[in-house]
């Protein structure tokens, strides 16, 4: 499987010259748009943050993914509808990793925020590198507990 970045010219033209050969043969073929991912920074910050959060509730971290930062401060973003062919249409929780660096720092924004208005818990931005680190070492020592 080849991917091509079509905003390059020259894997846009690769991509056209492998379309049409394979369209021309009557292939099979599928073809899936690849949207940017969030990155490892964020993905740290992100489970600092919630095992933070978590320490200081007394929640494990993924409840307070699954409840706190997805269901509630991001339910446009996390939950989705699906069709089990047993159960019928249920409502379920998407993947983070579904998300685009855009789509997770609005996400963390909400939660962010949500944290410092309804729990009274301030959780510092990703800029304050210092605060960051003391909220991992918290969140690590919480671990075993939780």
């Amino acid at each position: 499987m080849a991917l091509y970045d079509l905003s390059n010219p020259l894997d846009a033209q690769n991509f056209k010259i492998r379309c049409n050969a394979l369209y021309q043969k009557g292939c099979i073929v599928e073809l899936t748009e690849k949207k940017q991912q969030r990155t490892t920074q964020q993905n740290r910050y992100l489970h600092a943050a919630l095992g933070y959060f978590g320490a200081l509730t007394g929640n494990t971290l993924d409840y307070v993914k699954r409840y706190y930062f997805k269901a509630h401060c991001n339910a446009e973003l996390f939950i989705i509808t699906k069709d089990d062919p047993l159960l019928g249409t249920v409502k379920t929780l998407r993947s983070s990793a579904a998300l685009t660096t855009e789509e997770m720092t609005l996400a963390i924004e909400r939660f962010r925020n949500w944290a410092a208005l309804e729990a009274e818990i301030y959780i510092p931005s990703p800029e304050e590198h210092r605060l960051v680190q003391m909220m991992e070492i918290e969140a690590s020592r919480a671990k075993q507990y939780l």
